[in-house]
């Protein structure tokens, strides 16, 4: 499995894509510590950024990168080599390549310009980790409908369809429900519905971390005595490694089942 991991995450590494993604997030990291004066300001603008564009780009790459390589990972099936280190290794070099161009991109610039001698490190840090948990699992979620899907077509729309879902549909839905049904108690059902999707949780870590919580009026207050202790940080990195851990599983389980 390591082997793979190396030659696709050198092979991503070759790519200009990767370049690009790279140079975006240096480039927005330096023009946002230009035009803001506080560096928790460029914190919120990056995360609006993070949430919407790393479950995106993370998405497209995973199907991508898996309908491009097809006939290269027919050829490694055909060897002594087990089905899950071939598809475990392919999915492990995407998500790491794209969760280093969003580490360095980001870190460069900030690093640069003396984050560590404020208290901004420990949201940009909260940041990063959110960013690279994005990353791991939309790239796991990409390459499960890509498993499930023999056409380029179908892969690449039921991938799109599922961020749109997550990244904006389930917002709404979630906004209705509590308009609804306001008569009613729903903390817990907030709580529990932030945790079944991962963008909503991350911005909601984000949020609370930068302490911000009184702009959500009612609900930001839940979460804010939930989300805001220690226990509430730890269950809630439980949940988005659920998330991480519960496609990877999948993805190798379709593997060893699926009819190459």
């Amino acid at each position: 499995m390591l082997k793979i991991l190396k030659y696709s995450f050198y092979d991503l590494m070759r790519s200009r894509w990767s370049y690009v993604y790279l140079a975006f997030y240096l480039m927005l990291g330096i023009v946002l510590l230009f035009l803001n004066n506080d560096l928790s300001k460029a914190v919120i603008t990056l995360m609006n950024v993070i949430i919407v564009l790393v479950p995106l780009i993370g998405t497209i790459f995973g199907v991508m990168y898996y309908y491009n390589s097809k006939e290269f990972t027919e050829l490694l099936l055909a060897q002594p080599l087990k089905r899950s280190s071939i598809f475990m290794g392919q999915y492990l070099g995407v998500a790491l390549s794209l969760s280093m161009s969003l580490v360095l991109g980001l870190g460069i610039p900030f690093i640069f310009y003396g984050i560590f001698k404020s208290n901004a490190i420990w949201d940009f840090s909260l940041l990063l980790i959110t960013g690279t948990f994005l990353t791991f699992i939309f790239t796991a979620l990409a390459f499960n409908i890509a498993l499930s899907n023999e056409n380029r077509i179908k892969g690449f729309g039921y991938a799109i369809l599922l961020w749109l879902f997550l990244a904006v549909i389930y917002d709404g839905l979630f906004l209705m429900s509590l308009l609804v049904f306001e008569d009613y108690p729903l903390d817990q059902f907030s709580l529990f519905a932030s945790m079944l999707n991962p963008i909503d949780l991350s911005r909601t870590l984000i949020l609370l971390k930068l302490d911000i919580s009184a702009l959500l009026g009612y609900t930001g207050a839940v979460f804010k005595q939930f989300f805001g202790t220690n226990f509430g940080l730890i269950i809630s990195f439980l949940a988005l490694s659920l998330w991480v851990i519960l496609p990877v599983f999948r993805i190798v389980r379709k593997s060893k089942k699926k009819d190459f």
